[in-house]
């Protein structure tokens, strides 16, 4: 592993993501951060926003104060049609620059299903073929090939990691699932009071976008990857009244000869290299509270009372596995470093 530092800047240091890279990065033993980017409350410390960050870090700027040249890593923490405008500026001018994107810029590769899906025109066309869709766990053989990273959405990162290694194996039937998704309330971003009026916010569950969520596309495009075919499966995504973490559950039927033992085999022999992925015996109870500020994602296959028909529960935390996490996962596989170092 090599000496020097990294130097990265982060662009969208105050939302919640944005905190918990930052938190995590100020970690990191390898991680030299130069500049934290925000439009609002210029020159104020980060730590006025997180009390949990200690080190002492530069204070808040805007973009322009980036000297790209000495940057070798950015993320962008931004809202959706904002990371594409600024890596498309920066991209073949400075070539030293690599990017993690936690935005849903990069993730599809369809530009028109992306302004259909986002309301968007997308302002770097030639750039989505440039980049790669980043679950660790399925691309540490070519991640460092890549500039532009797509960091995943969190639920699709959920559902992703027990789903794709049984639908490459053929266990379960792809033609009867149903995904059910329960999120804490900082998956909606800091503004999340204004896209979820309803009343008693912290204090009950609430049901939405049942029909078409925007993280749908994602899944879509990720699940035909693998199957080569359109996989028709219902998403019920839920806000609970929690800050964080995530609890999916996927209803599966067995395929023929196939078994909930099976299933768990073949998860544990898929991820037994990987240090994040934890495999709970089957049919145990499993919630999101040992998943919460750590990097892990817990999985638990059940048997339920109707013959071959299997639940999986699978738990992460939004901000960090489902987001900042894997980012910073994703940077230790691009340089090559131990993929837990400053996530343990």
């Amino acid at each position: 592993m090599s000496k020097k530092k990294i130097n990265i800047a982060v662009i969208g240091a105050t939302g919640y993501t944005g905190l918990d890279l930052v938190l995590l990065l100020s970690k990191h033993p390898k991680a030299n951060i130069i500049n934290l980017c925000a439009t609002q409350n210029l020159g104020k410390r980060i730590s006025f926003f997180d009390k949990r960050i200690k080190k002492k870090l530069p204070k808040i700027s805007s973009v322009s104060k980036i000297v790209w040249s000495k940057i070798d890593i950015v993320f962008l923490s931004l809202p959706n049609g904002e990371a594409q405008k600024l890596i498309k500026k920066i991209y073949y001018k400075y070539q030293n620059v690599k990017f993690i994107d936690l935005s849903a810029d990069f993730r599809i590769t369809n530009s028109q299903e992306y302004k259909k899906n986002y309301k968007k025109k997308h302002r770097a066309l030639k750039l989505i073929k440039s980049s790669i869709y980043s679950i660790s766990e399925f691309v540490k053989k070519d991640i460092n090939k890549y500039r532009i990273i797509a960091n995943p959405g969190c639920y699709p990162t959920s559902i992703q990691i027990p789903l794709m290694p049984l639908i490459k194996k053929k266990l379960i039937n792809t033609k009867h699932l149903t995904i059910d998704s329960k999120s804490g309330y900082s998956g909606a971003g800091k503004n999340f009071k204004k896209k979820f009026k309803y009343k008693n916010l912290y204090s009950s569950t609430y049901a939405y976008s049942t029909k078409y969520h925007r993280h749908i596309l994602e899944i879509d495009q990720e699940l035909k990857k693998y199957t080569k075919k359109h996989v028709n499966y219902s998403f019920n995504p839920h806000i609970l009244p929690t800050f964080r973490g995530i609890l999916t559950s996927i209803y599966v039927e067995l395929k023929k000869g196939s078994s909930s033992k099976m299933l768990r085999s073949e998860l544990l022999k898929y991820y037994k290299k990987d240090k994040f992925i934890k495999i709970l015996k089957l049919n145990s109870e499993l919630g999101s509270g040992n998943v919460i500020n750590t990097n892990n994602c817990e999985i638990s296959i059940c048997n339920t009372r109707v013959k071959n028909k299997i639940v999986i529960f699978s738990a992460i935390d939004n901000l960090i596995k489902g987001a900042s996490g894997q980012a910073i996962q994703n940077m230790n596989l691009i340089f090559k470093y131990p993929e837990s170092l400053g996530l343990k």
